[in-house]
Formats: structure tokens, C-alpha cells, sequence
């Protein structure tokens, strides 16, 4: 049906994003009995992240086996194809038409796509050069972990021979795996922080096995180079002294921001930690009827964590598609207090006293040893947990268990950090 050029579309559930966490979504909800589900994927084909992502350890918690990141992305299309999901790839929803019904730009024209329910699962991207302000020339040969992979994985494409490698994360060192398997040397790879924030053996199997020297407390300062990178300045954040780095790529890694675009542009209330959609423990947005998964609400987790939170959404999107149970009152806000950076979900309502996996999801801005976590809401304290170490751009996991303990009228619940008890 079209009116005024716009062509018009109805389905039971739309879901925005088809990676892992909208993937699971969909089939969740076609296993619940969804008629109608429409996914809506910008990429050529679904499958997200890990379609480029070509290395071992995706699957293990949601389809309960190993595979590797294009594998385990076409397995997902699979599943969906054999659940009836629907697939719009090479479509964008570039707004909002109305509530719950999304404006669609597609090869054939814009389509306005109305559902009963809606599930945002865009996903998050890594921080460009221009957002982390480093200066210097333009030239090419500056990339995120993304653009590498995919160049290296879908396109088969040269990336340099010289990188350094900005970040010390886990995807940094999936970054020194990728150059190396394109022929690429990675020269080094250099973070702000006083260690590398990823595990010692997927240190020691990446950058150690290649011999890369890591720059702790290090920033990159500037990028120079005419038609292609020539060299990098590293300032020691120690000592004020700079050096040269000669390069021809620069691999910008980690630093992940939500895809919240859509989101903010439909009135969502917005999360000032996760710069995510604030969600309670049913996933469930400001906007009835609207839900967030994935690492929209938490950039960035692994696509199994991921996984499981989309199908954690997809059960509490059929919950109101046949109760239509909405809360009445606001949530209670959870607040994250530095140098806790955000903690997901971020919300409490009187009927979802459960979060994804049981436990919250948490980051901090800094390494902390020997600290405990603590939920506290006005002069009680709802639930503690003891950590030996917190690593920066690494999630660690706060148990659940005091959900129940929140008072609807006792003020928002602040997560903290407090010396060991």
C-alpha cells in the first residue's frame, strides 16, 4: 500500500539490526509464536560484527558450540531462515513515523514500517580519529578494527605493510591477529593506561607471539603522512617527551560507542554512562513497546553476551504483545558513580525484578584492586560484591540478587565503589 510516493508496511515486531543480538531476537520470537517479524539490517547481508570477524571462540554460551566469527554469523542467518524471520538488508531506519512505526530508506523507495513492538539492536562502533582528537595530516591508511577486518575478511584488500595499533584492548590485539594475517607488521601498539586492559594469554598468543611492544601511559599525539601514513608522534604521558613512529596504517581499536542515533532521535530517555537507551531488567525503553539489546545497551560485549540479551528482549516483547503489561510508574534510575563508568541495565521497575544473565554488567574508567561494589539506594545498602581487580574496558559482572530489596519511592540506587570490608 502506498500514500503521497511513501509505501506503507505493518508487521507484529520490527527489529532494528540484524547482528547477533537481533538475529537471537527475531528467532526468539518466532519460537514464541510471533507471526510477523521483520528484521531490518543496513549490510548486504546479516550477520554483524562477526561476518568479518574471522577468528575461533564465537557461540560457546548461546548455540553452545565453537565456531569462528563468519561461521557463526552464517549460522545465525540459517536459524533465521528456517524460523521464518524476515530480512531487510540493504535498509536503514532513518527515523521515527510515528510511534512505533519506523521511517525506512531501501533500494526500492521509503517505507514506513508499523509494529505492535519493536526491538532496537543497532549495535555500537569504535570512536574514529576525529572523535578522539588527534591531530595532524588526512592521509590514508587510518582505519578502526571494523574497516580493517572487513577489508581484510570480505574484501581480500592490502592494508600496509608498517601499523601501530591505538588501544590495548581486546579487540586491539584481534586487530594485531588481523594485520598480521594481511601480510602486515603491527610496529606497536600504544595506550593511555598504565597495562594493557585485554587477558595475559590473549596477550601472549597476539602481540607476544608477534613480538609488538606495547607503550603503556602513551598517547598517540599526531598522524603525518602526504597521499598514505608515514609516521605517527607518541607523547609519553610521564615524562611529556614525543618520538616517531614510522608506519604507513593506523589502526584506531576499541573506545566503543552505542549506535544510538535512532534511539535519541525518537524521544528514548537516554542512559548518561552506557550513551545507550536507558533500560530496566525486561529490556524495556522509556517509549511503550520499545526495547533495547545487544550492545546498544552495553558496547561493547562479546556476540554471545549480545546474543542472549536479544533473546532476553525477544521474551519480554511477547510478554506485551499478549498482556500488553507496561509499568505505570517510572523506574527507579540506577546511577553508576565514578569511577564506575555504567552499569547495565540502568533501570528498576516493580515487575522486572530480573536482569539478562542474572547479573548486571558493569565498567570502570580505571584499574582498581582489592575494591568492593556496592547497590545502595538512600543510607541502605541493597547488595555488595568483592572484586581483587577491575580493569578498565573490561566488563565485570554485579549479582542480581538485590533487585528485590529496591523501594519504588526510595530514590534512585547508586552503584559505587568502596574500599574491601
Amino acid at each position: 500500500m502506498t500514500a503521497g510516493g511513501i509505501a506503507r508496511d505493518r508487521a507484529d515486531v520490527v527489529v532494528v539490526g540484524g547482528g547477533p543480538a537481533g538475529l537471537a531476537a527475531a528467532i526468539e520470537l518466532r519460537r514464541l509464536g510471533v507471526r510477523r517479524v521483520v528484521v531490518v539490517e543496513r549490510e548486504a547481508e546479516a550477520g554483524g560484527v562477526p561476518r568479518h570477524t574471522d577468528h575461533t571462540g564465537f557461540g560457546l554460551r548461546d548455540l553452545r558450540r565453537c565456531l569462528r566469527g563468519p561461521a557463526y554469523a552464517a549460522r545465525y542467518r540459517g536459524l533465521a531462515a528456517k524460523a521464518g524471520v524476515e530480512i531487510l538488508t540493504r535498509t536503514t531506519a532513518t527515523g521515527w513515523a510515528g510511534p512505533r512505526t519506523l521511517a525506512l530508506t531501501a533500494p526500492s523507495g521509503i517505507v514506513e514500517l508499523a509494529a505492535d513492538a519493536i526491538v532496537l539492536a543497532s549495535g555500537c562502533r569504535e570512536r574514529p580519529r576525529a572523535a578522539r582528537l588527534v591531530a595532524g595530516d588526512r592521509p590514508r591508511g587510518v582505519l578502526t578494527t571494523g574497516m580493517l577486518q572487513q577489508l581484510v575478511t570480505l574484501r581480500q584488500a592490502p592494508v600496509g605493510r608498517r601499523a601501530v595499533v591505538v588501544g590495548a584492548e581486546h579487540v586491539s590485539f584481534s586487530a594485531v591477529l588481523t594485520l598480521a594475517h594481511a601480510g602486515a607488521a603491527t610496529v606497536a601498539m600504544v595506550t593511555e593506561e598504565p597495562a594493557h586492559q585485554s587477558w595475559a594469554a590473549l596477550a601472549w598468543l597476539t602481540a607476544g607471539r608477534h613480538r609488538v611492544p606495547v607503550l603503556t601511559r602513551q598517547r598517540v599525539e599526531s598522524i603525518h603522512g602526504r597521499d598514505r601514513v608515514e609516521h605517527v608522534v607518541v607523547r609519553d604521558l610521564l615524562t611529556d617527551a614525543t618520538r616517531t613512529l614510522a608506519c604507513d596504517t593506523v589502526v584506531f581499536t576499541g573506545d566503543w560507542i552505542p549506535d544510538h542515533e535512532l534511539a535519541r532521535n525518537g524521544g528514548l530517555v537516554m542512559d548518561a554512562g552506557t550513551r545507550g537507551p536507558r533500560v530496566d531488567g525486561a529490556l524495556r525503553c522509556s517509549e511503550a513497546g520499545v526495547f533495547a539489546a545487544g550492545n546498544l545497551v552495553h558496547a561493547a560485549e562479546i556476540a554471545d553476551v549480545a546474543a542472549l540479551s536479544g533473546r532476553h528482549a525477544a521474551r519480554a516483547a511477547h510478554a506485551f504483545l499478549t498482556g500488553r503489561v507496561w509499568p505505570d510508574a517510572p523506574p527507579v534510575p540506577i546511577v553508576a558513580e565514578a569511577p564506575i563508568r555504567w552499569v547495565s541495565p540502568n533501570a528498576v521497575t516493580p515487575d522486572a525484578r530480573s536482569v539478562p544473565h542474572d547479573r548486571f554488567l558493569l565498567r570502570v574508567d580505571r584499574f582498581l584492586d582489592d575494591v568492593e561494589i556496592q547497590a545502595r539506594q538512600g543510607e541502605r545498602t541493597l547488595g555488595r560484591a568483592r572484586y581483587r581487580r577491575l580493569v578498565p574496558a573490561r566488563s565485570m559482572h554485579f549479582d542480581a540478587g538485590w533487585l528485590g530489596r529496591v523501594a519504588a519511592d526510595g530514590g534512585p540506587v547508586t552503584v559505587r565503589v568502596a574500599p574491601r570490608r
